[in-house]
């Protein structure tokens, strides 16, 4: 699984013009805090027809797409075919992608960090929102109506960064926050006010704070929580009863869960980055490098030497 930044996205939906991509870049946008942008589908797809679409793996911003034409969407372990209309949330913890089924599409999509929306006045934590959740439903089918109404916002945002507004992007922060709120709504009521027991709550838990440990931007970086003893200590309840619940929900111990997800961000920093095995060790928690690369090898059959090669 990939880490795309910005950069590598702009890089993947055109290439540099004249080694600048100014076509895609409003006039004005690096001034900003954080990054916010906007694209017609229709427009992509007729400049850049031969290009293929971006698969999704793992991105270093938000995403927000309403999308109109025949397409499949993949998300987690949901996959869904997409008729005629929908509205798609992607966060950077989640690995998703949508593929189109034919070139009859239309639509826009949006691209943001956190810290374009931390500007707001709201006090906005994007991670904390439901529709941000990890196990959240952020794929909407929507009727012609609620079609309607999301194009709406989006020709808005759209018309809104082209102009020379002084506060267009504190507008535009607004209509972010408005497609944000009109998708919550559109969730089911148990998503939003989950009804779980006790032992999913925890699961639940335990999953989010487990994931909140990732991805891992710098060698200098480390994990803090690294043992189920760690887990439970944080949540608050005894380690024989966070393994209790974990094996009831998903069959898995606690430590087959973290060993599981800290190799799957060993192999994309063997593969993404050009980090020694050292750093690489020491991001993911192992004091020496003999340890990581044993546990690796139990995990993988391959050392990470000969993974990366």
């Amino acid at each position: 699984m990939e880490t795309i930044s910005l950069d590598d996205f702009y890089k993947e939906i055109a290439p540099a013009e004249g080694g600048r991509l100014n076509s895609l870049l409003p006039e004005g946008i690096n001034k900003e805090i954080g990054h916010f942008n906007i694209f017609s589908m229709a427009d992509l797809i007729a400049r850049y027809r031969d290009k293929p679409f971006m698969p999704y793996n793992r991105r270093a911003y938000y995403k927000i797409s309403f999308i109109s034409g025949r397409n499949r969407a993949e998300y987690a372990d949901k996959v869904i075919d997409i008729e005629k209309n929908a509205l798609l949330f992607a966060t950077p913890k989640v690995p998703y992608h949508y593929l189109p089924q034919d070139m009859d599409q239309s639509g826009y999509f949006c691209v943001f960090t956190d810290e374009f929306l931390i500007q707001s006045k709201s006090g906005v934590v994007l991670d904390e929102l439901p529709i941000f959740q990890p196990g959240g439903y952020p794929i909407f089918q929507l009727s012609d109506e609620e079609a309607d109404d999301i194009r709406f916002i989006f020709r808005k945002m759209y018309k809104e960064l082209a102009s020379d507004y002084a506060y267009k992007y504190d507008l535009i922060r607004n209509y972010v926050l408005e497609l944000i709120h009109y998708g919550q709504k559109l969730q089911p009521a148990t998503s939003l006010y989950p009804t779980h027991t006790a032992s999913a709550r925890v699961s639940s838990l335990f999953v989010e704070l487990l994931e909140r440990q990732f991805p891992i931007e710098s060698p200098h970086q480390k994990l803090s929580l690294r043992t189920a003893k760690d887990y439970a200590e944080r949540l608050a309840i005894h380690v024989n009863h966070l393994n209790k619940v974990l094996k009831e929900n998903t069959g898995k111990t606690t430590t087959d869960i973290i060993s599981s997800r800290i190799v799957q961000e060993a192999k994309i920093l063997l593969k993404q980055t050009d980090w020694n095995v050292s750093e690489i060790a020491y991001s993911l928690g192992f004091e020496e490098v003999a340890h990581f690369s044993n546990f690796f090898r139990k995990q993988t059959s391959l050392s990470p030497v000969a993974f990366r090669a």
